[in-house]
């Protein structure tokens, strides 16, 4: 993980007193300790002082813009801080803005409450008058309302912290592309001027030959560390050890290219193996485990997504993965969606532990039988995401899913799989995705939640549909009418 900090800013202003002041800051120092104490933020909450001026708040942003540490600030009023000050400062802002409307005391002391009380403690004017000028400057950011040490509070501040981590990945975002698309496909095409003035990616292509100059260069020490990495995570269930050992060349040729020009996410295409003999399957999987994106027939949107979501989770690395929509169970009872890749499915979603099994590959130029990582996927809720160039704008459509134990043993199906209720319902949710024109590349998370990704959004300045138990395709409809309206007006 990378070094972050969040950066806490009180305001106030000195029509108080100094005794006021000083009471001000020692809470709010008080209060950032205990916050980092109590192991619900998963980033160190620095706090940088209680501002009382226009120059003191443009100082800090200032300053915060070009800390690279720095990855968001969180704002609180525990008095009254006219927001006219705040003006200069937050126009110049740069980072993630999260304004917490919380107040010191939890409860209004009955007996004790008298008007010295009510100018120290007046949280729910001064977030008031804060909350007006971000909306009147029409400044993305966060609002979380309640008790600051409450668990749910923090919680949330915390997830908060992991979507602002995955803005400044998307700002650093490189992808490395082997080759090109995969032929005649729309959905992983796209404005890639428009993605890196927007998101911050930079999106660019090397050479399949490259890469295969790279194998060349790896040593047989290093595919032999490789796999006792591969023997210790996974079990092995095939003869076909040569064909492991040539997926540990793809990987750590590929990993070495990566690393060297700065890529955090890649892509491929079946159509493009010149001068190699399988494509990567458990290489692609073992590099997601370490944190990579992926995408396959060249979808450079959904790699860098995946690695974006990715760092949204647990320790930067979260249950994310590159998926794919392949087959519905249209019956009756139990309708369910079957998500898998031919090839490559992060081991970050499986059940039980991964088998590395080789298997024929009808499809591409593969010389000899790809290794694979073969799993069943975990149950629990989870959601499916998918960012899309609606030509002039960028749309992240993200659906709630209920993932099941998979219903059908398959035993003939040699991939890594998942199987899912969408949400609201597997035709409802089919007609609303394909209405939103979501893609049938997703990234499926069990760890970033539809809440994180609508923040994301937010926070890139993109639009944001997503898709619930609530949702009607009428509605949707009607929705996306009012957006493609706004969104022309931006």
């Amino acid at each position: 993980m990378a070094k972050r900090e969040f950066w806490f800013l009180v305001g106030s202003q000195c029509l108080y007193g100094d005794d006021v002041l000083r009471t001000v800051d020692a809470r709010a120092a008080e209060m950032t300790a205990a916050m980092n104490a109590g192991g619900l933020l998963p980033y160190r909450l620095i706090y940088k002082g209680t501002a009382k001026s226009d120059a003191e708040i443009t100082a800090v942003i200032r300053e915060a813009n070009y800390d690279e540490t720095c990855t968001g600030i969180i704002t609180w009023c525990h008095t009254f801080s006219p927001s006219k000050m705040w003006i200069g400062g937050l126009r110049l802002l740069q980072k993630p803005y999260c304004h917490l409307a919380t107040q010191y005391n939890r409860e209004i002391p009955n007996d004790e409450i008298d008007m010295d009380f009510m100018n120290l403690n007046q949280a729910a004017h001064g977030d008031r008058e804060h909350g007006f000028i971000a909306a009147r400057l029409r400044i993305p950011r966060k609002v979380i309302a309640g008790y600051w040490q409450d668990e749910a509070v923090q919680r949330r501040l915390g997830d908060w912290m992991r979507t602002a981590v995955g803005a400044a990945v998307s700002r650093s975002m490189k992808v490395m592309r082997f080759g090109d698309n995969m032929r005649e496909v729309a959905v992983t095409e796209g404005d890639k001027i428009e993605v890196q003035a927007k998101l911050g990616w930079q999106v660019n292509t090397w050479a399949v030959g490259d890469l295969v100059k790279e194998m060349h260069a790896v040593t047989e020490t290093e595919i032999n560390a490789l796999m006792a990495d591969y023997t210790a995570a996974y079990d092995i269930a095939t003869d076909s050890i040569d064909a492991i050992r040539y997926q540990a060349r793809e990987e750590l040729a590929m990993k070495k290219m990566l690393d060297r020009e700065g890529c955090r996410a890649y892509t491929n295409t079946f159509q493009d193996l010149y001068g190699m003999e399988q494509l990567p399957g458990l290489a692609s999987q073992h590099l997601m485990a370490l944190g990579y994106g992926y995408g396959g027939e060249g979808d450079w949107k959904v790699a860098a997504m995946t690695a974006i979501m990715k760092a949204m989770g647990k320790d930067e690395n979260g249950a994310s993965g590159f998926m794919e929509d392949y087959t519905y169970h249209l019956a009756e009872e139990n309708p369910c969606s079957l998500g898998a890749h031919m090839l490559e499915v992060c081991p970050s979603l499986a059940a039980d532990k991964p088998r590395i099994e080789t298997h024929h590959l009808g499809i591409g130029m593969n010389e000899k039988d790809p290794a694979r990582l073969v799993f069943e996927g975990k149950a629990g809720d989870a959601i499916v995401v998918s960012l899309i160039d609606m030509g002039g704008r960028l749309r992240l459509i993200c659906q709630d899913v209920q993932c099941i134990k998979p219903i059908l043993p398959m035993p003939n199906l040699p991939v890594a799989r998942v199987m899912w209720k969408p949400a609201p319902d597997l035709l409802t949710g089919i007609e609303c995705w394909i209405t939103a024109g979501g893609a049938h590349h997703t990234v499926l998370s069990y760890d970033v939640t539809a809440e994180q990704m609508k923040d994301w959004a937010n926070m890139m300045g993109i639009e944001f549909v997503h898709i619930t138990a609530d949702t009607t395709v009428d509605g949707l409809e009607e929705k996306l009418m009012v957006a493609d309206l706004v969104w022309k007006l931006k």
